[in-house]
């Protein structure tokens, strides 16, 4: 039974939306953008873009924050400010959760899973890291340069200014706070363009924002197309970096526009992640986790382990295995308690990924198991194929659906050759209880994160990020932080050596 929608979370949706700009909201002055629900179709609500000149307006205000009350403000009170956030997160877990819900379609519990597990615990972390930025102290070989003279170096660690963030659909409620929570605790101001088709839960965080006491124009708000706002952020010379999570195709364009003044750049884009299991695992385990591992989120996650490359030992009983808890799964409206896989985001995503069933059999692979639509939401059950080689579309291509490509395999250098064989180089995952087997096949992954006998084993502390055309730089942990500091060296001269 679909559960009703709670009455705070009516009253929200029934507000008025608008842009957080300088500390002041704001009606959005661009294109209207119709905020549907995808598990029926029906409308949520509406909100308005930003123009290019609330762009610019939120660019200034973010400048202007670091000038002034938030450029003073000490790594202790931007600590304070992010834990007040953390617990006002955690305080509206049933609001963001169902909002969350409402708008991208994800099971309620995954929901306020990523709320409490995920974006309240990267506020709380990075909260703790605000403290602890620190440089180090050095004398140089050479005095300097300058013979005969004594020199001391220090390093200080800087915020790198403005930076813009352009957030998926997929996980609103975690990607925010993947941006904010480490460009925040840097001392960097930030400019953050919710997804058109889930703008909904960003504009919550502003609200929790402006109540944890965070400074006017430290962190603005602005919802907008990618083609437009999300172009113009890119290209913008009043922004410092750009920090996008997305597909690999957005990621070239934002790369491009960013040469204008050679601002920063991290990307987390598409990944084809593989999960590989010999005969010794523990395949009552395997099962299930590889099921998930493709299927959480109806496949729509930049990690899904979206190839199984299974032992020939092992292949029937496992892709068997697999295709049975697949077609046992619930799918349904993110409302309804029973629902395990939920819509997907758009029609259009749904046209794409069935398609990508029919290219699949077209090609050669054989279904155990294969994807129907219903309605009159954005629906589309579980595929599991086999006989998939390397170099067949369901192989090679970011599919983003619940769409499992099943390859087999019986030679170690065989199976590299195959796993590492596509653009992509995001998670991984390896399932065998020999240790010293699992930690070789690992090494051999060239991927970001590989987990043993688990799959996308992320937390606030672990690094995650991609190789080749899964993206650039790292996100979590200190590596995160990193990313929104610049090193300054200051060279001191402290007169000739004695």
């Amino acid at each position: 039974m679909i559960a009703p929608i709670d009455a705070a979370t009516r009253e929200f949706l029934d507000g008025q939306h608008a842009l957080l700009i300088g500390g002041e909201w704001t009606a959005g002055e661009g294109r209207e953008i119709v905020v549907e629900n995808p598990a029926s179709g029906a409308q949520l609500a509406t909100v308005n873009a930003a123009s290019l000149g609330q762009l610019d307006d939120a660019v200034a205000a973010a400048r202007q924050a670091l000038r002034g009350p938030w450029g003073r403000t000490s790594g202790r009170d931007r600590g304070v400010i992010l834990a007040r956030m953390a617990d006002l997160i955690e305080r509206d877990a049933d609001l963001l959760g169902e909002v969350m819900t409402l708008d991208n379609g994800s099971p309620l519990e995954s929901s306020k899973m990523v709320v409490r597990h995920l974006a309240a615990e990267l506020f709380r972390y990075y909260a703790g890291w605000a403290t602890k930025i620190a440089g180090e102290s050095f004398q140089p070989s050479l005095g300097g340069g300058r013979a005969g003279l004594d020199f001391l170096v220090a390093t200080v660690r800087e915020p790198v200014g403005v930076v813009g963030a352009i957030v998926p659909w997929n996980a609103p409620a975690g990607m925010i706070a993947l941006k904010m929570a480490p460009a925040l605790a840097a001392g960097c101001a930030l400019v953050l363009k919710t997804a058109e088709l889930a703008p909904l839960t960003g504009e919550l965080f502003g609200r929790l924002w402006v109540e944890a006491g965070g400074p006017p124009g430290a962190f603005n708000l602005l919802h907008g197309y990618g083609e437009d706002i999300g172009a113009a952020m890119a290209a913008h010379e009043g922004i410092d970096k750009i920090a996008f999570t997305g597909s690999t195709a957005v990621g070239r364009k934002i790369v491009e526009a960013a040469t204008g003044n050679l601002k920063r750049v991290t990307l987390e884009l598409g990944g084809k992640s593989p999960v590989i299991v010999f005969p010794d695992a523990d395949l009552d385990a395997v099962i299930p986790a590889a099921a998930m591992a493709c299927f959480l989120s109806t496949g729509q996650q930049c990690m899904a382990g979206s190839r199984l490359f299974l032992h020939a030992d092992i292949h029937d009983q496992v892709a068997q295995g697999v295709a049975d808890f697949a077609a046992a799964m619930t799918v349904g409206d993110g409302m309804d308690p029973a629902t395990t896989l939920g819509p997907l985001i758009s029609a259009r995503h749904k046209a794409r990924v069935l398609d990508y069933t029919v290219v699949a059999r077209a090609e050669g692979a054989t279904a155990l198991l294969c994807g129907e639509a219903t309605g009159p939401g954005h629906f589309v059950s579980p595929s599991v194929f086999t006989g998939v080689t390397a170099g067949m579309r369901i192989e090679q291509e970011e599919v983003f659906g619940p769409v499992l490509a099943v390859l087999k395999f019986d030679d170690e250098d065989a199976l590299i050759s195959a796993v590492n064989g596509t653009p992509y180089g995001l998670s991984g995952s390896v399932w065998t209880q020999d240790i010293t087997r699992a930690l070789r096949i690992a090494k051999r992954v060239d991927s970001g994160q590989v987990a043993i006998n688990a799959h996308a084993a992320m937390s606030a502390e672990t690094p995650f990020g991609g190789n080749r055309q899964s993206g650039w730089g790292r996100e979590f942990g200190r590596e995160g932080l990193d990313s929104y500091l610049k090193t300054k060296a200051i060279s001191i001269n402290l007169g000739p050596k004695t």
